[in-house]
């Protein structure tokens, strides 16, 4: 091979490095294409909203009192969010709605209130009332227990439950022969029996009924 020959071949080696370096080098600063189609799809799903608040089921038979704890959540709206207690008056307090009226009403119909006032301030709020603390509903335990007085009640509130809330039995208590009064709609009173004994061996188990609202359990 001649000088001129070789001279060729050196320039053509020469300009295809320079090619690939000026590839390499654009590449480098545009970045790599995005070629993963799962991130996207994720970064998607993040941004949809969660489901509406408005959508979710209530037990509409609560009806909220004075010393409830309420967690009110805006969507979207961290500073108005917050864990309010109902006061001596029946209201809350909320930035932007102001003064509300809970007491007597239901977490739903709360909800509807609550997003009515925000309406003027935010588009089309979603709202969502949720019982933290049932302060206001209370039943009574009397006779012979070791902590007989008022307790807070919860749904899931039994007779074993306001025993035990009130420290068990103290002695030469007739465990066979306890009573829960209960008021009804009508103005009646119900006198309902419970054999602590039969209970706790699993038999009629029935006696152990949920607890309502101003239920005095009695402890001969």
């Amino acid at each position: 091979m001649n000088i001129r020959t070789k001279r060729l071949w050196f320039q053509v080696a020469a300009l295809a490095s320079l090619c690939v370096y000026s590839s390499n080098w654009l590449w480098a600063q545009s970045g790599p294409t995005n070629t993963d189609k799962t991130e996207p799809s994720i970064v998607a799903s993040v941004a949809q909203p969660p489901e509406n608040a408005a959508s979710k089921s209530h037990d509409n038979n609560f009806v909220i009192g004075n010393n409830d704890v309420l967690a009110v959540n805006v969507w979207k709206e961290p500073d108005i969010s917050r864990s309010v207690p109902v006061r001596s008056d029946g209201k809350i307090s909320l930035p932007l709605a102001g003064e509300v009226q809970a007491a007597g009403l239901t977490p739903l119909t709360l909800e509807k209130d609550i997003a009515s006032k925000l309406q003027s301030y935010i588009s089309e709020p979603e709202v969502t009332v949720i019982v933290q603390q049932i302060n206001s509903q209370k039943f009574n335990i009397l006779g012979m227990v070791s902590r007989p007085g008022s307790y807070s009640l919860t749904s899931s509130s039994t007779v074993l439950d306001a025993i035990a809330l009130a420290g068990g039995f103290r002695d030469f208590a007739k465990q066979k022969s306890i009573y829960v009064l209960r008021q009804n709609p009508n103005g009646s009173e119900s006198r309902l029996g419970f054999n602590y004994k039969d209970v706790i061996k699993g038999k009629n188990t029935a006696q152990n009924v949920r607890l309502q609202p101003d239920d005095t359990i009695v402890v001969p």
